[in-house]
């Protein structure tokens, strides 16, 4: 793709973000620079998931200097799962493609995701060389393999935060994960779909700022709790 195609993809980008003030203005602008190199019709939207530091007001003012930048704000965190609803909701165009606003990711891999979506639905990433301590990567692994043997999603890193979707995966899908299953819960309707799936590696990099909350408990309990429920409700629908 580039500025002279005559068809410029139609591109939604967004980031949910909790407490990123020092990652999202430079995640941001890369992203403009990005989707400007490849002439594609996009917007960008910033989810703040309540954030109690700058991070809302440095997406209001991003906004304010660039009309394709959007903010949604939540009053209070709601979670991650429910920072991707409303970023996949709030999405306008016929791609959607998200990655955290962390910045742990290179947004120069989104372009070869977008030569794939002429056959696919949807690309969702692994990383290739996960910058995470071994223990987090063996829960991850781990946590990869359990979901992926209940919902017959054979992913290598189901909640890799570097995902393209076509946009009308979501008509109709009920989304009810508000925390860190939402990954599983849309990939697993959208298999039900028969929506087609590919996966791609992409590169990771260490966090500069800011705080991961993946390996909180409470994040983890949470994800638990809703794993076996979500499963009847999505496999066994029909079941009380």
């Amino acid at each position: 793709m580039s500025a002279t195609d005559s068809h410029p993809v139609s591109l939604s980008v967004f980031f949910p973000c909790w407490n990123e003030q020092e990652a999202i203005e430079p995640l941001t602008r890369k992203a403009v620079d990005v989707l400007e190199s490849i002439g594609a019709d996009y917007e960008i939207i910033i989810v703040d998931d309540g954030s109690t530091d700058r991070t809302g007001e440095i997406a209001d003012r991003l906004a304010a200097e660039n009309k394709r930048i959007r903010v949604v704000h939540h009053p209070t965190n709601r979670g991650y799962g429910a920072a991707l609803q409303s970023g996949f909701r709030a999405a306008s165009r016929d791609w959607v493609f998200y990655t955290d606003g962390d910045g742990q990711f290179d947004l120069n891999d989104l372009p070869p995701l977008l030569e794939l979506k002429d056959q696919y639905d949807i690309v969702s990433c692994y990383r290739l060389n996960r910058q995470e301590g071994l223990i987090r990567k063996f829960n991850a692994l781990c946590w990869t393999r359990l979901v992926g043997f209940l919902f017959d999603l054979p992913l290598k890193d189901i909640d890799c935060a570097f995902k393209l979707y076509r946009r009308s995966v979501f008509d109709g899908m009920e989304m009810l994960s508000t925390g860190a299953l939402i990954d599983t819960e849309i990939l697993a309707r959208a298999k039900r779909k028969g929506c087609r799936i590919t996966q791609i590696g992409v590169r990771h990099y260490p966090r500069i700022a800011g705080r991961a909350t993946g390996a909180n408990p409470r994040v983890i309990i949470r994800a638990f709790k809703e794993l076996f429920r979500l499963r009847r409700q999505i496999l066994h629908p029909d079941r009380k």
